[in-house]
This record gives C-alpha cells, sequence and structure tokens, in this order.
C-alpha cells in the first residue's frame, strides 16, 4: 500500500510578467563601464598620492636618502612593466 503524493505544497508561481524586461543598448552598457572605470580610477590616484604625500618620498630623496625614491621607481617600472606585457598578449591574434 502507498501514500498518495501531496498535490498542493503551499507554493505558487509567480505571475506572469505582461512584457518581456527591457533590453539596454550596447552604448549604455559601455558608457556605464567606463564613468565606473573612471571613477575607480580617480579613487585610485587619489588614495596613492595621498599615501606619497605621507610616506614624504619626494622629501627624502631632497635630503639626500634616495632609497624610498628608488624603491618606489623600481616598483613603478615593474608595474608599467607588467602592463605592457599584458597588452602585448592581449593584442596577438589567438591561435587555433
Amino acid at each position: 500500500m502507498s501514500k498518495p503524493l501531496i498535490v498542493r505544497t503551499g507554493i505558487r508561481r509567480a505571475p506572469r510578467q505582461v512584457c518581456a524586461p527591457k533590453h539596454r543598448s550596447i552604448a549604455f552598457v559601455e558608457l556605464i563601464t567606463t564613468a565606473a572605470l573612471a571613477l575607480s580610477t580617480a579613487i585610485a590616484v587619489t588614495a596613492v598620492s595621498i599615501g606619497m604625500a605621507r610616506a614624504d618620498v619626494l622629501g627624502a630623496v631632497t635630503s639626500g636618502d634616495r632609497t624610498p625614491f628608488a624603491i618606489a621607481l623600481f616598483f613603478g617600472l615593474l608595474l608599467s612593466a607588467m602592463g605592457v606585457l599584458t597588452a602585448v598578449v592581449a593584442g596577438s591574434p589567438r591561435r587555433a
């Protein structure tokens, strides 16, 4: 003897939408993405500038201690080289 299955579980379906959701154009999405990237870049530049001012790297260079400036220059060149390498690799066509 098997028990009959319960048909009503108390879960109701969501009502169907009358119209389909609007699709945004690609240009609008690109505009929003570009604005977000610009804002993020401005925030990053501000944070780095404040960090450099607090670290007083340029003040240490003028007083004769060039070690902090050399380290900062090395990291800057390293990050630039990584960016160039990424651009070169991303720009090359894919091989199948």
